[in-house]
């Protein structure tokens, strides 16, 4: 019979989901005047911070998205981004809750949100998230 190896890193349920649910400023929306065409919005400069060791996350994030009746209107996103500054948040935290934040806020047609990393240890981490969302997490 097999020992079941169980593998313990110092991450609770508490640090997995750190940030998930922080309070961020609310996101604007305009009204489109146009169908059919994409906006993508560029942030070179994302931080945030690791749950776990404390220290900071740098990173570029990207938003991709298909405007439905409304589009994210830039200065209130711009606060919104500066919320994750001192947030303890995992990357793929940070890219799903933006995704779902845009998706709530503007409707979208499609959207994706795209973080590249700097690399950490030796490893550089790009996640992707899209929306409409498909299938369910693992383990679901």
């Amino acid at each position: 019979m097999r020992k079941k190896i169980r593998l313990v890193y110092g991450y609770g349920p508490e640090t997995a989901l750190a940030g998930s649910d922080a309070a961020l400023p609310p996101i604007e929306t305009w009204p489109n005047q146009h169908r059919g065409y994409e906006i993508r919005i560029e942030i070179p400069e994302f931080t945030s911070v690791c749950p776990k060791t404390r220290l900071p996350d740098f990173g570029a994030i990207t938003v991709r998205y298909e405007p439905g009746r409304t589009c994210l209107e830039l200065k209130s996103f711009k606060y919104y981004i500066l919320g994750y500054r001192n947030m303890g948040i995992f990357y793929e935290n940070a890219v799903n809750r933006i995704l779902d934040d845009v998706a709530a806020a503007v409707r979208p047609v499609w959207a994706e949100v795209q973080g590249a990393f700097t690399a950490r240890g030796g490893m550089r981490s790009t996640i992707i998230a899209r929306y409409p969302r498909r299938g369910r997490p693992h383990g679901s």
